[in-house]
């Protein structure tokens, strides 16, 4: 970077799942990273105990579901619900409810580990307590941290906000955050010797709607949500006898003789950043949008930000990026966020709206009988549905390829290397121009981008009971993120524009 000398490329400030994988990202594009943590030590609490189906393929692209304990294949969940109406998510082709079973402790753990092993620098017990003013039209970002030692001064190029719903970054950089405030106060734990029957989906009455699922021996974890308690401040503590007395409330059921490992309140609080980037200071997950969480999306959708965010943010910083490409990152990502917040909302209307929203529950179960409302809601919550404009200027849409813009699901290959697949080939973290016609003109054209692109040269293999994805294609790009921005059939025309827009300029011919 050109200009004020700088300690790094980017800051990410919070060591959550969303800044722990852009930290990964950003080291695999080849970026200086340090991620400041306010907190001396990973709270070790569970929390989020999953992610979505398209969570788990944007781990897999970066080849991390191994670390979780369970092998390439973790152990998911075909049945899922919306508002608490349940239905099989295996409408959906590659659907499903996502990995379940998974505290977001470990999932810290795991990013943590691959982040450090690829080289960023993680700091804990340091406090962005400041945000010098220039970050919007300057050629750096400089934060004032405090820490064990005193105070300091660190300058990068970029700065991405990670710290969650309270985000002290979005409010030094001004960030709007419109939305709708809490209207209630529901609570979360892992209560220890209370030997409660298992409520999986949820039970609804009277008082209120009450969860419960094992953790492991003598651990459930319950939700607590009962109707008519007034939102509370999220900085309030909250105790184990809070969360007692509310589900004695609710159910009739006595858990006082137990204990919590650790309680937490939330809300049904929904707010997104107007826009998710304001001169060189972007923010990511909880920090840029929150919402109930129906359906453990959160997490989820802050990995995905990341996912996208990280290559295009290496490359601005590496000086390869095209003109705009950074700004991408709100094109595309706001529009999820919006999606996120109508669905959320809508689920806490069907299942916590009490008598008045039976009606609507009673019509969700009658929809939720057709195989294409199915598809949709599964689509919605397990974020397969996920489809960016990536076409080129001018472009008449309505005949683009299906594909384009749509994640790249796992399907096998065959080369000359062996045996592979789809979203293995994206463990680098660079795009891919996948050659399936074995076609030289394609990979002519792809070889001015060489250490950006990767071009393979494979044949797709059939997967019983599977679309062929790939059916009727001679050659697809596909971005470091896993989604596709260009589509050959027979020629290479298009690929040198679509290969300028996404990953620069080439070297010369």
């Amino acid at each position: 970077m050109a200009g004020t000398a700088v300690d790094t490329d980017v800051i990410v400030v919070g060591a959550g799942p969303a800044g722990l994988m852009l930290a990964g990202e950003l080291r695999l594009g080849g970026a200086r990273v340090i991620v400041l943590e306010r907190l001396a030590a990973p709270t070790g609490q569970s929390r989020g105990l999953g992610f979505t189906a398209r969570a788990m393929e944007v781990f897999d692209q970066r080849g991390l579901l191994p670390r979780f304990g369970q092998g390439e294949t973790l152990a998911v969940s075909p049945m899922g619900h919306f508002g608490g109406v349940q239905f099989d998510y295996t409408a959906l082709e590659d659907g499903h409810f996502g990995a379940r079973g998974i505290p977001q402790n470990e999932t810290e753990a795991v990013l943590e580990e691959w982040a450090r092993e690829l080289g960023a620098d993680l700091r804990r017990g340091q406090e962005v307590v400041g945000l010098a003013e220039g970050f919007l039209d300057g050629d750096h970002v400089e934060v004032t941290v405090a820490g064990p030692a005193g105070t300091g001064r660190l300058r990068a190029a970029y700065l991405v906000g990670c710290d969650g719903g309270q985000s002290s970054i979005r409010r030094a950089a001004g960030f709007d955050f419109p939305g709708l405030p809490a209207s209630r106060a529901m609570f979360l734990a892992d209560v220890v010797g209370c030997g409660l029957e298992p409520r999986f989906l949820g039970e609804r009455l009277p008082g209120g709607m009450v969860m419960a699922a094992p953790l492991k021996e003598g651990v459930d974890r319950i939700i607590v949500c009962p109707h008519g308690t007034p939102a509370r401040d999220r900085d309030d503590d909250v105790t184990f006898a809070e969360v007692a007395a509310a589900w004695q409330h609710i159910t009739g059921e006595d858990i006082s003789g137990g204990s919590a490992e650790w309680v937490s309140s939330f809300s049904d609080a929904t707010r997104q950043v107007g826009t998710y980037r304001r001169g060189r200071v972007l923010l990511a997950g909880d920090a840029a949008h929150i919402h109930l969480p129906a359906g453990g999306q959160g997490l989820s959708t802050g990995v995905q930000d990341a996912a996208n965010l990280g290559w295009k943010l290496a490359a601005t910083v590496r000086g390869t990026a095209p003109a705009g490409l950074l700004d991408t990152y709100h094109g595309e990502r706001h529009p999820v966020g919006q999606r996120l917040m109508m669905n959320t909302r809508a689920q806490g209307t069907v299942f916590l709206g009490g008598e008045q929203s039976d009606p609507l529950r009673a019509l969700f179960a009658e929809l939720i009988e057709h195989d294409a409302v199915k598809r949709h809601l599964a689509g919605i919550v397990s974020h397969l549905d996920i489809r960016y404009d990536v076409h080129a200027p001018d472009t008449d849409r309505a005949d683009a390829h299906p594909l384009l813009g749509r994640r790249l699901a796992k399907r096998p290959l065959t080369g000359a290397d062996g045996e592979s697949d789809t979203l293995r080939l994206l463990h680098p973290a660079r795009g891919v121009l996948l050659d399936l016609a074995d076609d030289a003109r394609v990979r002519a054209v792809a070889a001015r981008w060489a250490g950006r692109v990767d071009v393979v040269t494979a044949a797709a293999k059939p997967v019983e009971g599977a679309t062929d994805v790939l059916a009727g294609l001679d050659a697809v790009l596909v971005r470091p993120d896993g989604h596709v921005v260009w589509t050959g059939t027979g020629s290479a025309q298009g690929l040198e524009g679509a290969l300028g827009r996404w990953f620069g300029e080439g070297r010369a011919a």
